[in-house]
């Protein structure tokens, strides 16, 4: 796998790209902005797999490089964020740009790695065929495609926004923790919760008045059908 690590320290650049390449991984390094966006616009032999930017680099960040991404050609992408400790704003924002993972400095390396390892072998899953259209309402999702829509017209969603509408589809009126969604949407046995909070608030957004989201305080999550299809039950 070939993996970005775009931060504009060499020390932390050096100390990631042992432990990726230990783990099998070739590794690209950019210092800036500028090299970052080149380095993903590329088109050439090594396509890019992953992606870890640091929020805190020249300009354009880490976050405006997330959007340039999730909004270009290749907008599939993994991506995880390095954020300085105690920056939630960042933290918040990062996930709203689209990222899928984010770690906080200082941080340890290999956990790092187990992260990468993680949100690889997510976005690697081999392409849904069973069950291939989710509908219910105006909401129609066909799974084969990772296409969603609304009134017959395509919603923009990343691709961990669409994994949890597809979860949720499947499991209609089930309560779901938030460790429970981090478990069985990202593959994760730990991270921030906050993850699961964000995503929700987004899918929530983009679905608008069609969203069945429904909060169960103390307990986490679900999706309540349509009333109109289930005879009003």
């Amino acid at each position: 796998m070939c993996i970005l690590i775009a931060d504009d320290d060499p020390v932390v650049r050096d100390v990631v790209r042992r432990y990726l390449e230990r783990d099998g991984h070739t590794v690209i390094e950019t210092a800036d902005g500028p090299a970052t966006s080149a380095a993903l616009a590329d088109t050439g032999e090594r396509e890019i797999e992953l992606a870890v930017l640091d929020v805190m680099m020249p300009a354009p960040d880490g976050i405006d490089i997330c959007r340039e991404v999730r909004s270009g050609p290749r907008p599939h992408t993994p991506i995880i964020l390095l954020t300085a400790l105690g920056d939630e704003d960042d933290r918040v924002l990062g996930l709203e740009a689209g990222a899928d993972d984010y770690v906080t400095k200082p941080f340890s390396p290999r956990e790092l790695a187990l992260r990468v390892s993680s949100v690889l072998r997510r976005s690697q899953q081999q392409p849904d065929t069973e069950q291939a259209i989710l509908r219910d309402g105006a909401i129609e999702v066909r799974t084969a495609l990772r296409l969603a829509l609304i009134d017959r017209m395509p919603v923009e969603l990343t691709p961990r926004e669409f994994d949890l509408l597809v979860f949720l589809l499947r499991n209609p009126r089930r309560v779901f923790s938030r460790e429970e969604l981090l478990a069985q949407v990202w593959g994760w046995d730990f991270g921030d919760l906050s993850t699961v909070t964000v995503h929700i608030k987004r899918l929530r957004a983009k679905l608008g008045c069609r969203h069945r989201i429904e909060t169960v305080w103390g307990r986490g999550y679900a999706w309540a059908r349509n009333r109109a299809e289930t005879g009003g039950r």
